[in-house]
């Protein structure tokens, strides 16, 4: 991984990595990684795939992953293809993404990976309108 001053990592096109990947800074992936990431913000290229889990505090995806994200602001681009549960507090989808598994909004402070999305439904009080999750779809 780069130095500290380093403001952005990049797995190339060329590059797959099999094994979790962390990344403190920003990691944009244009190439394929089997195992589980985590970084604080995410650029997926339309090509790369990533088959594993994704927590990130943000992230922008383009390709095919396979697994489940978790993820505070989420954007998924119309050439996206997830196959996973997504959890996330802010998201927005472009219109042609697809996605094939659950959404759920996450409770804050809380990782997805505490409790089943189904038992955090039931636990949560009613919200005020004005707090409702955020989803947008995107043209």
């Amino acid at each position: 991984m780069a130095g500290s001053n380093s403001t952005f990592s990049v797995i190339g096109a060329d590059v797959t990595i099999r094994g979790d990947v962390s990344a403190s800074t920003e990691l944009h992936v244009d190439g394929n990684i089997e195992g589980d990431l985590h970084c604080a913000s995410l650029v997926q290229g339309e090509g790369s795939t990533i088959n594993g889990g994704i927590e990130a505090e943000s992230a922008r995806l383009a390709g095919h992953v396979v697994g489940s994200i978790t993820a505070r602001e989420l954007v998924v681009l119309k050439s996206a293809r997830i196959e996973g549960d997504v959890h996330y507090d802010a998201l927005t989808i472009e219109q042609g993404a697809e996605v094939e598994g659950r959404f759920a909004h996450r409770v804050p402070n809380q990782r997805a990976s505490d409790k089943p999305a189904t038992a955090r439904a039931e636990q949560q009080p009613a919200k005020a309108p004005g707090e409702e999750p955020k989803l947008s779809l995107a043209n």
